[in-house]
């Protein structure tokens, strides 16, 4: 397959991120706003924790166990993971005295997806180079959790900004991480990119989106104290993520 189609299909997983933020342009009534964004953010920790755990941490950590001795790969586990965490927490510092929280983890989970987004814009990249029918595939799997990840991005930013742009910029630049990213590394890192190399990459992002969502996203849903709306973001979530792996 053409290096062209590819790349288009790559783009067309990527931007629809986009998707995810047309939430922004719901008339929300004043009073039902903390419900919502109550919702929403159950909703995304449900997605970052659901993915890490069912598919970033289980495929990655097979993968390194074939590359290493075992003692090897813990090691590297451990560490791949613990830079995830450790990200998080610089990031949260930087950002800490620069804008209120909810634009903050709107900035997060953005540096989150983006980071997400370029190691599966490799696969599918070169999935549809490879054979046509594997690319379009991956692609459809990752627009299926691509629309909610752009969720957990426009939301908060909006919300703290009430600027729409802002909101659909940032969960822009994370979809555009996919394709563009996936084409830059195909054409400058292409004899490096392996399956352990992406198998490291995607452990320290699954350290980002559960530090994320445990340490920031969670205390920011439940100081809204609205648990009933905090428990169906997590429910959809989780059905979304098994209907995710069921369908793919």
């Amino acid at each position: 397959m053409s290096t062209l189609n590819a790349l288009l299909i790559s783009t067309m997983a990527g931007m629809s991120t986009l998707l995810g933020g047309i939430v922004i342009f719901l008339n929300i009534k004043e009073d039902k706003i903390n419900k919502f964004i109550s919702l929403c953010l159950a909703f995304s920790i449900a997605i970052m924790i659901g993915i890490s755990l069912t598919d970033l941490i289980p495929s990655s950590f097979f993968n390194i166990l074939l590359n290493y001795h075992f003692p090897t790969s813990i090691v590297v586990i451990l560490l791949s993971f613990l830079f995830g965490i450790v990200s998080v927490i610089i990031i949260n510092k930087l950002m800490n005295n620069k804008s209120n929280s909810l634009y903050k983890l709107g900035i997060l989970s953005m540096i989150a997806l983006m980071l997400h987004n370029f190691p599966e814009g490799i696969a599918t990249f070169i999935g549809s180079i490879e054979d046509v029918n594997l690319g379009l595939k991956l692609s459809l799997a990752i627009m299926f959790h691509n629309i909610p990840e752009g969720i957990s991005i426009a939301v908060p930013i909006y919300y703290a900004t009430k600027s729409k742009k802002k909101a659909l910029f940032n969960t822009f630049l994370s979809g555009l991480a996919e394709p563009l990213g996936a084409f830059l590394a195909f054409m400058f890192l292409k004899n490096y990119i392996n399956d352990l190399m992406i198998s490291i990459v995607l452990l320290f992002v699954a350290g980002i989106m559960i530090t994320l969502s445990i340490n920031e996203m969670l205390p920011k849903a439940l100081s809204y104290k609205e648990n009933k709306f905090i428990y169906l973001g997590l429910i959809i979530g989780v059905i979304l993520i098994l209907l995710n792996h069921f369908i793919f």
